[in-house]
């Protein structure tokens, strides 16, 4: 009897290898589809994905950009940063082992598609800094694997979904940069795993919700540049530096330095605007469409269900008896020996050195913005083993070589944003998904005595304000020669790209009210480094000028890499002089004195801001006493004539003053400042 199962069991047990490839066969032809769909969308002229083929394997390495699981299934799509400017097409739900999409730092337009939220076994959304318009599809609320959503600098419209207080498992939230309306969904104070939720520079009004600061794990809320209004919560207050709410005006509360007290209860406090909620704290909207995630429990369901199992079983006996026994297991074993398990940062094998294989092995296994920010013992300082406490500078402002490099893909050319005879800067993206410059120097062109490198990163490490492009950390390698510093980047560029438009052009023509702000923007900057504070001491620039002034999103001024001569060679230093001679920028007493002073720096912002206002790059020649009676003669061309005379009369001054010969007679930042101000 035993004999006889066990005969009756071989024709299963023989058929069990067959069924799985046969299914790995199908999933494979599926991916291949949904993946040439996406190549059509994102890339139609095939300039980025031209190796993808539709008779290849996407395994395989001619899928550049794809990782498979060992089954043969797609399981993540890296395309960072190519360079792709299509459309997401809804075919990208065809990928249905999906764990990992990331299309950040492309120029891809349209629409997200609603087909998205079919990605059931997603769990890293990455789609920042693109052109994406529209709405934010409620069907992501399906995605129940998703742990990061990164849908920031793009052009995003409408409210925030209510629905995605249902993605239990979300750590990662961030849409800043859009232009979002509406409040603030109470429902994401259900968010329990959320570690940082991002809904800076929007269009969001309403209070804050209350469950939002009760959130366990939270580290980083920021909701900067809204128009929310009413009672901070105590709650935030635990969060010090990680709850930023600058620039909403009609806020309140009690232990935020920078809100106002809320009025009495009697006074009748409310929301400027309501939330999209009832008193009852149930949300006002509908849920997600049942199509999204379909129920099969009933009887139709089932039926269809059991004809599709009925043609399925069919259609593997006909496989089963055309194929060969061994030819079956020949291809099997061909595409294990295939299978590619991609690095999540990849470049061409041609950029690389066999020296970097680990690093990028090590890239690949952590590139999961989840993973904290460990500073492991691959982090080399120059110093060796620590700094002196002359010269200590924190461990939250260190990075290790192997973020650094996959932040930049390995210093791809793609992400080159400039290069000079003692630095290089490239453009990166950190594991929290934040945007970065990262300042590649040579070890020759800093400071050769080690402490005195480490005590000007101390410096820099310092210095914080809204009108500076802050340090976020730095990295020092002796493996490679270099250190690295890691800065906010800014999108809208530097200053001197404004500066000599052709007339009759509209392309990077400011107008009048963001040529002000500007102006005040620098001045305030230079004020802080000037003066003395408990944490910092006074700082001279000693390089200002339009390059050293970048503009974010907004068009406000960060003035860049305050100090940086603190950590360069004197040669190094003595290059950057000259280019700054040659331009202007040089105050006249430095021929004779040889030292940098605060009224240098002052002399440096007169020139800028004649440069502001007649748009022109050089105005060495320009005679200001004299042009001060002719501001019809003296302004940009390209405002024709809208701006404010009042205004271009107080600046055209304030250059005279500041570009004064004799440095006594200028002014200090203090008082420019205060002239601006009125």
């Amino acid at each position: 009897m035993a004999a006889a199962c066990f005969r009756s069991l071989l024709p299963l047990l023989f058929l069990a290898p067959l069924l799985s490839t046969f299914a790995a066969t199908a999933r494979n032809k599926e991916d291949v589809r949904a993946l040439m769909a996406l190549k059509r969308a994102l890339d139609p002229v095939g300039r980025v994905l031209g190796s993808w083929d539709p008779s290849g394997d996407p395994c395989s390495d001619s899928f550049d950009g794809v990782e498979c699981d060992r089954n043969g299934s797609v399981t993540a799509v890296l395309l960072q940063g190519r360079g792709l400017s299509g459309t997401l097409p809804p075919a990208v739900a065809g990928l249905r082992r999906l764990q990992g999409l990331y299309l950040h730092y492309n120029g891809i337009k349209g629409s997200i598609p609603r087909e998205i939220g079919k990605l059931s076994e997603l769990t890293d959304l990455y789609l920042d800094v693109n052109h994406l318009t529209g709405p934010v599809p409620v069907e992501i609320a399906s995605m129940a694997s998703l742990q990061v959503l990164q849908l920031g600098y793009n052009q995003l419209t409408g409210s925030i979904p209510p629905q995605l207080g249902s993605l239990n498992k979300l750590k990662v939230l961030a849409m800043q940069s859009n232009q979002l309306t509406g409040a603030i969904p109470a429902t994401l104070g259900d968010l329990t795993q959320l570690t940082r939720l991002d809904l800076s520079f929007n269009e969001l009004f309403g209070s804050i919700p209350s469950r939002i600061g009760e959130l366990p794990l939270l580290e980083v809320f920021d909701i900067r540049n809204n128009t929310l209004s009413g009672s901070v919560l105590d709650g935030l207050r635990r969060l010090n530096g990680g709850f930023q709410y600058a620039n909403n005006k009609e806020l309140c509360g009690v232990g935020f330095t920078l809100l106002d007290l809320c009025p009495s209860s009697e006074d009748g406090l409310k929301p400027s605007k309501p939330e999209p909620f009832g008193p009852d704290g149930t949300v006002k909207t509908r849920q997600v469409p049942q199509s999204v995630n379909p129920d099969c429990s009933g009887s139709r369901c089932s039926k269809s269900s059991n004809a599709s199992t009925g043609v399925l079983i069919v259609g593997v006996v006909a496989v089963v008896i055309g194929a060969a026994f061994c030819g079956v297991f020949a291809f099997s074993w061909y595409r294990r020996q295939k299978q590619k398990i991609g690095s999540s940062l990849e470049v061409s094998d041609s950029r690389l050195s066999t020296d970097h294989y680990q690093q990028k092995e090590a890239c690949r296994r952590s590139a999961s913005p989840l993973i904290s920010v460990e500073y492991s013992n691959g982090w080399d300082p120059l110093s060796g083993g620590g700094v002196g406490s002359s010269g200590e500078v924190g461990d939250s402002f260190r990075f290790n070589l192997e973020e650094v490099e996959c932040a930049t893909q390995y210093f791809s050319e793609v992400n080159l944003l400039g290069k000079s005879s003692f630095a290089a800067t490239y453009r990166g993206i950190l594991r929290d998904g934040s945007v970065v410059a990262v300042k590649s120097l040579n070890k020759t062109s800093c400071k050769q005595e080690e402490s005195d490198f480490l005590r000007g990163l101390k410096m820099l490490t310092l210095l914080r304000h809204e009108n500076l492009v802050s340090l976020r950390g730095f990295c020092c390698s002796r493996g490679r020669g270099e250190c690295f510093l890691v800065y906010d980047f800014m999108v809208n560029g530097c200053l001197s790209q404004y500066l000599d438009v052709p007339d009759g052009t509209n392309a990077n023509v400011l107008d009048w009210p963001t040529r002000v702000s500007i102006i005040r923007g620098v001045a305030k900057g230079i004020e802080y480094l000037h003066g003395k504070r408990s944490n910092k001491p006074s700082v001279v620039h000693q390089n200002i000028s339009a390059e050293k002034i970048l503009l974010d999103h907004h068009f406000a001024p960060r003035l860049s890499v305050p100090g940086l001569h603190k950590l360069l060679a004197d040669d190094v230093v003595f290059s950057t002089l000259k280019a700054s001679a040659a331009m202007g920028y040089l105050a006249p007493e430095y021929a004779t004195t040889g030292r940098f002073t605060d009224k240098s720096d002052v002399f440096a912002f007169g020139v800028v801001v004649l440069q502001v206002i007649t748009g022109k790059r050089d105005v060495s020649q320009l005679k200001v006493g004299t042009a001060i009676s002719d501001l019809e003669g003296l302004m940009d061309g390209n405002l024709n004539g809208a701006f404010s005379r009042t205004e271009a009369a107080k600046l055209a001054a304030v250059a005279a003053y500041c570009t004064s010969e004799v440095p006594s007679q200028r002014p200090t930042m203090e008082a420019v400042v205060q002239q601006l101000s009125h």
